[in-house]
Formats: structure tokens, C-alpha cells, sequence
């Protein structure tokens, strides 16, 4: 059996979110508030981390990134749906999680985890697997942006294999589904979980390359977009969007289930959420406005490359 790196694993993602933090400060020009938390004794998860927050910013609204590193003594439900043989073992779990909403409708929210899991069955050896992936949800569509996000996506994959691209670009447009919309949460890109082929090593290393790539496929739309003039009916429609993010975030996202189910931090998990949001009963926008188009155009399941 290969011999897994769980510390390596951890100081790697320490750096991506120092990197990913620097990056965000510099668009910015604000600062992260630094909120490093121990887990109290006693309390059903043991482990640490950091969570970086920037809020009110000039281009971030909220942009949230977190690192935590957390053990307990039982795997919840949420991790072993597609490994019931694991149910009740004492796990590790370690991971980099982020979400940014930025301030003008027309820079997309972007979601980003890279994430290793570890169960510790008693009298067996460790069983390790990643996850991760990254998606951009825009309130307003452009169609170079997303041609660019998929082809970083794409990139960071292509010397794992030529499915990987077509297989985790399907994963996502399943997985970021709102089922009780029957709406796409926004444009996609990759996603993976429960992922060991090839064994620890080569899952690991496709982990950083994701990791890697986040930047790259995220900060050129940033720079695009960010500067683009906006008014009341833009930032309407950008909250009546956020709430939608809202809505998978807490009724579908797995790693938001695993978080509360396994007794996790209740305010890093929810870093996610943004600062405003709004609802309106049966909203539909004018055929042919630009409000349209992301409905026609955007949040559908298509090829972008």
C-alpha cells in the first residue's frame, strides 16, 4: 500500500491560503481580519485553523478564506455516503475553503475547497481521499469570462488524464444543481470528492494543481469586469442572486453538512454566506435584458470549450 503525507498535505495548504490571502489583499487594497481559533476540550472535533476575512471592501464584499485541520472520533453521515464500510471511524480532515462575493454585480462570485479526508479505522491501515474543485457563478454573463475559467479548469488537469476535464466538469454541473430549481447555480467549472486514484501521491498532486490554479482562473475576469459601471438594477438582481447561492449553500452543499454535522466551527463554515442577500416571490426578468440572458445563456448545462 503507498505510504500517505497527511503533514505534507497541511503545510501545503497552508501556503495556498497565505498565497490566495496576499492575492486578495493586493486587488483589494483592504486587510483580512486573521482569526486563528483552537477547538475547546471536550468539544466533539479537536484541531485548528485560520479564517481570513476581508469585509466591506472596495472590489470584495465578503471574501472569505479558510484553512482548518480538525479530528474526531466519528466520520459523519455527509463523508460516508459512498463509503459505508468507513461508517463510525475516527477521521482527519484538513482543507482550504473560499468564497468571495465582490461588491460590483458584474465581477462573478467565485467558490474554490481543496480538501484531504483521512479515516482511521481501528487495526487497519489510514484511508485517505481528496476533494475540491472550483466553480464561478456570475450574476451577469460574459461569455470570454467563462470560456477562460474552463480553460484554466481544463489546464490544471490535463497531465492526470484526458478525462479529467470532461469527468469533473460533469461532476460540478451535477453537484452545484439547486434540485428544488431545477436551476445550475451558476457556470461550473470542476469538482471531485472522494477522489485516491492512482494512489496518494498522484491524487495529491492533482489537488495542487487545482489549488494552483485557482488564481490564474479567477483574478484576469476580476480585472475585466471590476471597473464596469453599475446601478440600482444591477445590484437588485445581484442580491436576488446571492440569495440563490444561499439556498444551495445551506439546503445542498455537502461540505456545509459535513461541517455542522461533525461539530465543526459554525462561523468559519458559514464564511460563505454573503453579507446581503434578497428573495422575491416568482421574479422573473424581461425577455431580452441582459437579466434574461443568464437564465438563457449562462446558468445552463453547456460546453464551453
Amino acid at each position: 500500500m503507498q505510504q500517505t503525507n497527511p503533514a505534507a498535505v497541511g503545510d501545503y495548504l497552508r501556503k495556498l491560503q497565505q498565497d490566495i490571502v496576499a492575492a486578495v489583499e493586493a486587488a483589494d487594497g483592504g486587510t483580512c481580519t486573521r482569526d486563528a481559533w483552537q477547538k475547546d476540550p471536550g468539544e466533539a472535533l479537536q484541531g485548528s485553523g485560520l479564517t481570513c476575512i476581508l469585509e466591506g471592501g472596495e472590489l470584495f464584499e465578503r471574501a472569505g478564506c479558510g484553512f482548518s485541520q480538525v479530528r474526531g472520533p466519528k466520520l459523519p453521515p455527509s463523508a460516508t455516503q459512498n463509503r459505508p464500510e468507513l461508517a463510525g471511524a475516527p477521521f482527519e480532515a484538513m482543507g482550504v475553503s473560499l468564497v468571495f462575493h465582490p461588491r460590483n454585480p458584474y465581477v462573478p462570485i467565485v467558490h474554490m475547497n481543496v480538501r484531504m479526508l483521512a479515516a482511521l479505522p481501528e487495526g487497519k491501515e489510514p484511508v485517505c481521499w481528496f476533494g475540491g474543485g472550483m466553480d464561478l457563478t456570475p450574476c451577469y454573463g460574459f461569455e470570454e469570462d467563462a470560456v477562460h475559467f474552463h480553460t484554466a479548469c481544463r489546464d490544471a488537469l490535463a497531465a492526470f488524464g484526458d478525462d479529467k476535464y470532461p469527468r469533473l466538469k460533469n461532476w460540478c454541473d451535477e453537484y452545484f444543481f439547486l434540485k428544488h430549481r431545477n436551476e445550475q447555480r451558476g457556470i461550473g467549472g470542476i469538482f471531485f470528492d472522494d477522489f485516491a486514484e492512482g494512489g496518494f501521491e498522484n491524487a495529491f498532486a492533482m489537488l495542487r494543481s487545482v489549488g494552483n490554479a485557482f488564481l490564474p482562473a479567477y483574478l484576469p475576469i476580476v480585472e475585466r469586469r471590476r471597473a464596469m459601471p453599475w446601478g440600482e438594477r444591477e445590484r437588485a438582481f445581484q442580491l436576488y442572486r446571492r440569495g440563490r447561492y444561499v439556498e444551495f449553500n445551506l439546503v445542498w452543499d455537502r461540505g456545509t453538512h459535513f461541517g455542522l454535522q461533525s461539530g465543526g466551527r459554525t462561523e468559519s463554515i458559514l464564511l460563505s454566506m454573503p453579507p446581503l442577500a434578497s428573495w422575491a416571490y416568482r421574479q422573473h426578468p424581461e425577455p431580452g435584458t441582459p437579466e434574461a440572458a443568464l437564465y438563457s445563456d449562462f446558468i445552463v448545462r453547456r460546453d464551453w470549450l
